[in-house]
């Protein structure tokens, strides 16, 4: 975080996984969640950070985390024009890995450190954890839950559903 604000980090050597992520993927994944990542990089659409190096850190990301499914990716850098239907908040980086993986989005859940994740998974019919790592940035629809990390987001969620199997 930088200025109560967060920042991706610029290359694989700084990139690390949270405490506890790897193991709250794992247990959400032996439950029977299908884990999938939505992801503005509007970085990449204002040129400041290059398209390869956010592919090599999710590649990166999926060989740390074969848990994961999918990653949908935005690049748009938003703004300017009207926004596309795949940049968060809006739901169509969810929609298409739904239909594309069979999931249903009423019983599927969206975590988010950010508002627009919070907004993107309400527009999408899915139940919310917000991830409260303490930006200045204030959330515009309230999530169904607040935790601080993504162990807590994974026992919620563990707790109150059952996946399909």
């Amino acid at each position: 975080m930088k200025d109560g604000r967060p920042y991706p980090p610029a290359t694989v050597a700084e990139f690390q996984l949270l405490p506890g992520v790897a193991d709250a993927c794992r247990r959400l994944h032996a439950a029977g969640y299908v884990l999938v990542v939505a992801t503005n990089q509007p970085d990449v659409g204002r040129g400041t950070q290059a398209r390869s190096t956010v592919e090599a850190l999710h590649a990166h990301l999926q060989q740390l985390l074969p848990e994961i499914a999918r990653i949908d990716v935005c690049y748009e850098a938003g703004g300017a024009t009207a926004p596309s239907e795949f940049r968060k908040p809006a739901p169509g980086m969810l929609r298409r890995a739904a239909a594309d993986l069979g999931l249903d989005l009423t019983r599927s859940w969206m975590v988010g450190d950010r508002w627009r994740d919070i907004d993107c998974g309400a527009r999408a019919g899915c139940r919310t954890v917000f991830l409260d790592w303490g930006y200045a940035e204030p959330l515009r629809h309230q999530p169904d839950f607040t935790v601080r990390d993504l162990a807590g987001a994974a026992a919620i969620i563990l707790a109150e559903s059952r996946p399909i199997s």
